[in-house]
């Protein structure tokens, strides 16, 4: 197996008017697409692109939609002309957007009809002079149009979409020059400049983590997945290349739905939905706000939560409702191809457990290193260290950013006798009994009052108190002063005092503050910066 198109052409050719992907859009939208369609229209649109760019010309395609089942159509529509696509949300900020396309300088882009609109009004400010050619999908009409020279008033060609558009020629001229190691996708993160890194992942990469994952989870053709995750995101990859390797499907989950537990449960009972890879916050939002309740769930069976350390006063209440479950904990970053350890939780957790974040995937080579010397490895139990990892997963870099890319994926001779490379994640952790544990950031470890503290500790000793869904602890370097953010039925003055039975006197905020919801990003994660803002810690 060396290209995910193996995947779709198979299952296509199996199962092909069994339905992939499911989202609810608007009327004039389509709503589901079969994975015959989605191998038909990705060859199409493929065929138009390649028909009209220079065969040399590998640069990535920026591909702005919607949370559509026919956005996938997109990502491999792409992938058929031999490039990397880099998913973009049109409703993502202006600057973000912008910052992105200047590190793509790509001059081609695909865009979704229902995102058309928003994608000019965009154009006009984060493009100057040039301007790429637009193709634009309208897959309610099965029709296609391409916009030349920032003219989106009129198209230079347009057609319907059906097989005649299908180049068998050039398409097999770019899989016999396709590698295992060429780019499938750039998704961008956060920066700490502020400068968006593009991740580079490789088809080889993806691969392995699919089939580790798929081995893990037990995943079947049976299977519905619940999508929670925006479609730029890296979480997405699983629902979007497991139901083609397997021939399962997906059901795109309106994201109104997440901050409405009975409507939430309600869409996953009528959509039987087996199997979910969310956040950690998708499924702590539900229960502050009464999950279980009143609907429960009938068909639920698989869960993988990651992005963030899970409370295990909530997974116990997944746990207690979904008895017969799978619950597994999944770490890693966007630069492991969505992540590289697992964690099979084998047991009813207690409310102040802290949760392993288990053994490596397949293909992934997991170790500690000395946070001060990066080439001495850590083999000692309960000796924290960086987290670092190494294998066929590893991203290929930053798309546009060698600095970056050298900077956090390093070769080191090892003190194991070793040379690897290897990227540095940033995390700290230790080995506990054959697994990993998880100890927080090393950017968030601070000196407070002459002591060392990590803010994760501090939120996971309020996470363990009765009745906090969640919490954060940010840090005012300029007062000293630790700030701790909550959301629940607990009174500050109560949790104070139940820290204080918990942690250090040192290690207790000074400022607790209760808030209604914590800010979140799109990708379910906390948003510590505007938190950072409230405290008065940034402008």
């Amino acid at each position: 197996m060396e290209n995910v198109l193996e995947w779709l052409e198979a299952t296509a050719k199996r199962l092909p008017t069994k339905v992939a992907f499911t989202s609810e859009n608007a009327k004039e939208c389509v709503s589901e697409v079969t994975f015959e369609e989605v191998y038909d229209r990705a060859k199409q649109i493929g065929s138009v692109i390649l028909e009209d760019t220079k065969d040399d010309d590998k640069s990535p395609v920026a591909v702005f939609s919607a949370r559509a089942a026919t956005t996938p159509v997109l990502f491999l529509a792409t992938v058929y002309t031999g490039r990397a696509y880099a998913p973009i949300d049109v409703a993502m900020p202006k600057l973000r957007i912008g910052k992105i396309i200047d590190n793509l300088k790509t001059p081609v882009v695909l865009v979704d009809k229902e995102s058309f609109e928003g994608f000019v009004n965009l154009a006009k400010d984060i493009y100057s002079d040039t301007y790429p050619n637009v193709y634009v999908i309208d897959f309610a009409n099965d029709r296609y149009e391409i916009y030349k020279g920032g003219d989106f008033e009129s198209a230079v060609s347009n057609g319907d979409l059906d097989d005649s558009l299908i180049n068998e020629d050039a398409l097999k001229k770019v899989r016999d020059n396709a590698l295992p190691q060429d780019a499938l996708y750039i998704i961008h993160t956060s920066g700490s400049s502020g400068k968006p890194k593009g991740v580079v992942t490789s088809h080889e990469s993806l691969i392995n983590y699919i089939n580790s994952y798929g081995d893990v989870m037990g995943i079947e053709e049976s299977d519905r997945f619940g999508n929670q995750s925006p479609l730029d995101y890296i979480a997405a990859i699983r629902d979007i290349y497991l139901p083609l390797k397997f021939g399962a499907s997906s059901f795109i989950i309106p994201k109104k739905y997440f901050m409405d537990p009975n409507a939430l449960f309600t869409y996953l009972n009528d959509n039987k939905v087996t199997a979910v890879g969310w956040s950690v916050s998708a499924l702590t939002v539900p229960l502050s706000l009464g999950a279980f309740e009143e609907v429960k769930l009938d068909t639920l069976a698989k869960v993988c939560f990651s992005g963030s350390v899970m409370p295990c006063s909530a997974l116990k209440v997944w746990q207690e409702n979904l008895p017969n479950a799978l619950f597994v904990n999944q770490y890693g970053p966007t630069e492991t191809t969505a992540s590289c350890t697992y964690y099979v939780v084998d047991h009813v957790v207690e409310d102040d457990e802290i949760l392993p974040i288990g053994k490596p995937y397949n293909g992934y080579d997991v170790f500690l290193t000395d946070v001060d010397d990066d080439s001495r490895v850590i083999t000692e139990e309960n000796t924290k260290g960086q987290l670092c990892v190494a294998g066929i997963s590893l991203a290929i870099g930053y798309y546009n950013d060698e600095e970056r890319t050298d900077d956090n994926f390093v070769v080191r001779e090892l003190s194991d006798g070793t040379t690897k490379r290897v990227y540095k994640t940033g995390d700290i952790g230790s080995i506990n009994n054959g697994m990993f544990e998880f100890h927080g950031r090393l950017d968030r470890q601070i000196k407070h009052m002459g002591h060392r503290v990590e803010l994760d500790e501090v939120e996971h000793a309020a996470n363990s108190v009765e009745n906090v869904s969640e919490s954060c602890c940010v840090y005012n370097k300029a007062k000293e002063s630790l700030i701790l953010f909550y959301t629940g039925d607990t009174i500050k003055k109560e949790l104070s005092l139940r820290l204080r039975e918990m942690i250090p006197g040192f290690m207790v905020p000074r400022k607790i503050k209760q808030l209604d919801s914590l800010p979140k990003l799109p990708n379910g994660k906390i948003d510590i910066k505007e938190l950072e803002k409230q405290a008065g810690i940034r402008k």
